[in-house]
């Protein structure tokens, strides 16, 4: 039986405040999107006018010096617009949906290192840390690739969200090399030790960080 642990308890309370304000979240890449559409749709606009007609003493889009190129939406940019957009709402998506099986593979690892712990509920715990990773990667996966907008700067929360990466990140690709150890030890009957002992105080620094990544895209600052 699992006892409440206080580290268990804070984690499910940063998740928790995460989850509620993050669908009215506006993000920094968000704001590039928008300012893009707007500026695309008004060149849009300026471009199917209907023209001046002769009696009219209104200046026409020639009369102002712009050339009927400088009027024309650039489809190029609108496919990387929709594609970036697309590929970054997967990303916020996908983030929240591996918060789950992160908080439930942090609750029961402090059972499965323990020297009274049982081999179902080590595998369970191997299970939950594997379902985590794979949906991790895929959720950084669209983060990564995403095309990028030319001209566009990050700042705000997205910046924060990012440097967090660099914490999370790592974090993720160590912790499983350290469980793997640690389950190869307990499967032989050996105390956890070395490098392996760290595996649980990476998992929720890891946890943690991944957790304020989220929260931070919840904030306007």
């Amino acid at each position: 039986m699992i006892r409440p642990n206080p580290a268990v308890l804070i984690l499910c309370t940063l998740f928790a405040a995460t989850f509620a304000p993050f669908s009215s979240a506006q993000t920094n890449d968000s704001a590039e999107i928008s300012t893009f559409e707007n500026a695309d749709q008004t060149e849009t606009t300026a471009q199917t006018q209907t023209p001046p007609s002769n009696n009219s003493q209104e200046p026409s889009l020639e009369d102002l010096g712009l050339a009927p190129s400088q009027t024309q939406s650039d489809p190029q940019l609108q496919a990387r617009l929709d594609k970036r957009a697309h590929m970054l709402r997967i990303h916020q998506k996908l983030g929240l949906i591996t918060a789950i099986p992160m908080i439930a593979s942090v609750a029961t690892g402090f059972g499965a290192g323990g020297k009274g712990t049982s081999t179902s509920d080590r595998w369970a715990h191997l299970a939950l840390g594997s379902v985590t990773g794979d949906l991790y990667f895929a959720t950084a996966y669209f983060a990564i690739f995403a095309p990028r907008i030319p001209g566009t700067q990050t700042r705000g929360p997205i910046r924060v969200h990012k440097a967090l990466a660099w914490i999370h990140g790592p974090g993720m690709i160590l912790t499983p090399i350290l469980g793997a150890i640690a389950f190869d030890q307990k499967s032989k009957g050996e105390k956890v030790h070395g490098i392996a002992s760290a595996h649980g105080a990476v998992a929720i620094v890891t946890a943690g960080a991944f957790g304020a990544a989220l929260l931070s895209v919840s904030l306007k600052f």
